[in-house]
């Protein structure tokens, strides 16, 4: 057990974090930074105004910010952040349930490709961009695919948890051409989503359909 009075100053093998809002799992992680288990100095945190507010005015995240453990770096919707020489991020407003952040997801372009990464928003018809335009602009979608469809939830109305359903999305992309679908990677994948199985009908139906069902572990070269 790390001596909270005398915490480490190490770094877990990170150049940064950009945080997209503030539902449990998407920010979650940074309490492992603290002095109760990492103890790390000054690790970058980029996050939209919102955001930034939230961690700074609510425990245990302000404590975070006391104590140096992070280094909040404030965003703004679709202004550019160079990274490095080579690499640069646009955060994106989304719409999606902002109970206490706005939601963001983000532009990545590095010297050879460029990726779009939202793994959570309402519907896409409720975006104020057009996504066919914005797949058509990078080499890799990576896009929300929290459920395969309707009755995931038992009991539960689903409507309170708002994702555009993977087959809304195939029928949304169904005239793009084979080359911008093969774009497409779904992330995000609820447990209860049947396309996580890969031997499953749902899996199945992803893949004819020319998309992809993005892996644990999965990188892509920029």
């Amino acid at each position: 057990m790390l001596d909270e009075a005398h915490p480490v100053d190490w770094s877990p093998g990170l150049n940064g974090i950009f945080l997209t809002h503030a539902h449990i799992g998407h920010y979650a992680g940074l309490i492992h930074l603290g002095r109760e288990v990492m103890g790390t100095r000054d690790i970058e945190v980029g996050a939209m105004p919102r955001m930034v507010e939230f961690l700074r005015n609510n425990g245990p995240w302000d404590q975070l910010v006391r104590l140096g453990n992070i280094d909040l770096v404030p965003l703004e919707d679709g202004k550019t952040l160079a990274l490095n020489e080579r690499l640069s991020i646009t955060p994106l407003l989304v719409p999606h349930r902002d109970e206490y952040t706005e939601t963001v997801g983000y532009r990545i372009s590095g010297p050879n490709r460029s990726v779009l990464y939202i793994p959570d928003i309402d519907k896409w018809e409720r975006w104020k961009v057009k996504i066919e335009s914005m797949i058509a602009g990078v080499d890799v979608a990576l896009l929300d695919g929290t459920f395969h469809s309707g009755g995931e939830l038992p009991g539960r109305n689903m409507a309170e948890v708002p994702h555009p359903f993977i087959v809304e999305s195939m029928r949304r992309f169904e005239l793009l051409s084979t080359t911008e679908k093969a774009k497409v990677h779904f992330i995000h994948l609820n447990h209860t989503n049947p396309a996580l199985q890969p031997e499953s009908e749902a899996r199945r139906d992803v893949e004819r359909a020319g998309y992809h069902i993005a892996e644990q572990g999965q990188r892509i070269p920029l």
